[in-house]
């Protein structure tokens, strides 16, 4: 798609505006500049109200606290009239973790990542960030955090570079543009209009907005959502070098394949509660569940070593089954069968 200079020119001019829009001016535009980008994905408002902030919580860099713990939420509460979004939950995010939030639709991790983010107001209970009063003190918060929207909608007639470009001038701490472009696989793609890439180069994009700022805690609400396995591996990747980095991250899913590969601790959340919290091991361990494994092996093996493993029993009777074949050239052993232990 090739836009005309003259349908593209306002819209470049608009959005390119704000780099040389004196500092107050900026804070007051910051979120009318990012309305596109941070559109509300759950119901209700999104409202940011800097009105009620601290007003002498200028933003400037991050000072967190010795303790370990970079979020904390303290029973915190959202309603929509009689609909209870999320009812009095409570969890800690710890300095250099993946947390993982676990859930179907509509069990209440968006609500949560956006009153996180400072998007929501909750009705109850508190939001702590790097000590931090999340609610008295969001502007200084929103310079500490990098956040990527699960409905994010970016300029469509604007280029790769540009967009960065914008994002950029939102933070007192700027990462390089062209540091951002060889990161996250987009310098090939740096003066294409945003509106003609696909869906894993748009997300790239978004998550290299989230980044601009270099923040030490990253929220990324259903990351990889709508991608194919392919460009959602790639994205994987991308998570965990940031965690290479230091960086703590916290993400929802529905996936939890996504939530086994990627994160340290998990909270699952179901009508609008937190169920079960723990390490994806610890969740797995403690289903009850009565699932057989019949494995075959390639070659020969020593039975009484693989019975010695704590996993595994022999069930009686069992070799009658049809085993599941785990290898195409693997040969079954003595017409026994075995599988994991319930713990």
């Amino acid at each position: 798609m090739v836009l005309d200079r003259a349908r593209r020119q306002p819209i470049v001019a608009q959005a390119l505006s704000i780099l040389l829009a004196p500092a107050t001016a900026m804070r007051n535009l910051a979120v009318r500049t990012l309305a596109p980008g941070m559109r509300s994905s759950g119901g209700g408002n999104a409202t940011v109200t800097p009105a009620e902030e601290d007003a002498t919580s200028e933003p400037g860099p991050a000072s967190p606290d010795n303790d370990s713990r970079i979020l904390v939420l303290d029973s915190v509460v959202k309603r929509y009239g009689a609909l209870v979004a999320v009812d009095v939950i409570s969890l800690d995010v710890r300095r250099g973790e993946i947390f993982g939030i676990l859930g179907p639709n509509g069990a209440g991790k968006t609500t949560t990542l956006e009153m996180i983010e400072g998007l929501r107001d909750p009705d109850g209970g508190c939001i702590t960030i790097f000590g931090l009063p999340a609610r008295r003190q969001r502007r200084r918060v929103q310079q500490l955090i990098g956040v990527q929207l699960q409905s994010q909608t970016l300029w469509q007639e604007l280029t790769v570079e540009e967009t960065l470009r914008v994002f950029r001038t939102l933070f007192r701490n700027r990462v390089p543009v062209e540091m951002l472009l060889d990161r996250f696989a987009l310098r090939e793609k740096k003066g294409s209009l945003v509106g003609g890439l696909s869906g894993g180069q748009k997300q790239r994009l978004t998550l290299a907005c989230a980044v601009v700022n270099d923040p030490q805690l990253i929220l990324l609400d259903e990351p990889t959502t709508g991608l194919d396995p392919q460009a959602r591996h790639v994205f994987w990747d991308l998570i965990s070098e940031m965690k290479g980095e230091g960086k703590t991250i916290v993400l929802t899913t529905h996936y939890m394949e996504e939530a086994a590969a990627l994160c340290d601790r998990v909270a699952v959340m179901d009508r609008a509660r937190i169920i079960a919290m723990g390490t994806p091991r610890e969740l797995v361990r403690k289903l009850e569940f009565d699932n057989t494994i019949e494995c075959l092996f390639d070659g020969g093996m020593d039975q009484e070593a693989l019975l010695g493993l704590p996993e595994v029993i022999r069930r009686p009777g069992a070799a009658r089954r049809q085993p599941l074949r785990l290898h195409q050239s693997c040969r079954q052993v003595d017409g026994r069968s075995y599988w994991p232990r319930r713990t």
